[in-house]
């Protein structure tokens, strides 16, 4: 089992609690989906799927208020706006929304490669394809922390990158969702994380949970 260790750094992030209703308060560290997210940006193949084994926090936790214009709907095109077309006014459902953001994030993501099923070449091929792309900065997309503005850039670690002294017991934090046959609800799955030393582990056992 080959392990990769990503930095990940960013000037904002914001990683929602579920609970905060409609202002968006962030947890104090990446939570195992968003840094999913950030690997999924580097490489995704459906012939495999990302596994979070752990998180170093580079940095501590730093909170940063901000009030935002957002709209409450958008605008649809559907067979009835296209029969009696309407202007959309985003002055008519601008709302004020608080957020509570990090500022100054800087993480190592430790994760794997875990094959599924159906795929035909060996994990070494994707573990190869991941490094090279790594080590050239190549991705699919812009990596994002939380939310798509909180834009992240990513490298190798260096010697010099060390965790920070920070031991804290978060409480109940997302894990990710499950996809369950077409139909069906989805289900979020959350599990109780703890940073000791800088350092959160994230249990192994919930990817069979949510991938069964």
């Amino acid at each position: 089992m080959q392990v990769f260790s990503v930095k990940v750094t960013g000037d904002y992030a914001l990683f929602t609690r579920p609970e905060a209703k409609v202002e968006r308060v962030s947890y104090p560290i990446i939570t195992p989906s968003a840094a999913r997210g950030v690997l999924e940006a580097i490489l995704w193949k459906p012939e495999f799927r990302w596994e979070i084994l752990q998180i170093e926090a580079l940095k501590q936790p730093t909170f940063y208020s901000i009030v935002r214009n957002e709209v409450s709907t958008k605008a649809t095109i559907n067979k009835r706006t296209m029969e009696n077309p309407e202007d959309y006014y985003t002055d008519k459902y601008r709302q004020l929304r608080h957020s509570l953001m990090l500022k100054d994030v800087a993480y190592i993501i430790k994760a794997k490669i875990h094959l599924q099923p159906h795929a035909k070449d060996p994990i070494e091929k994707y573990n190869a394809m991941f490094k090279r792309r790594l080590e050239k900065g190549q991705c699919f997309h812009r990596p994002y922390l939380g939310t798509r503005e909180c834009a992240a850039e990513f490298s190798l670690p260096t010697e010099e990158d060390q965790t920070i002294n920070w031991t804290e017991n978060l409480g109940p934090m997302f894990f990710d969702f499950r996809y369950p046959e077409k139909g069906s609800v989805t289900i979020p799955y959350f599990f109780n994380a703890e940073v000791k030393n800088g350092i959160m582990k994230v249990p192994s056992y919930l990817y069979e949970e949510v991938y069964r």
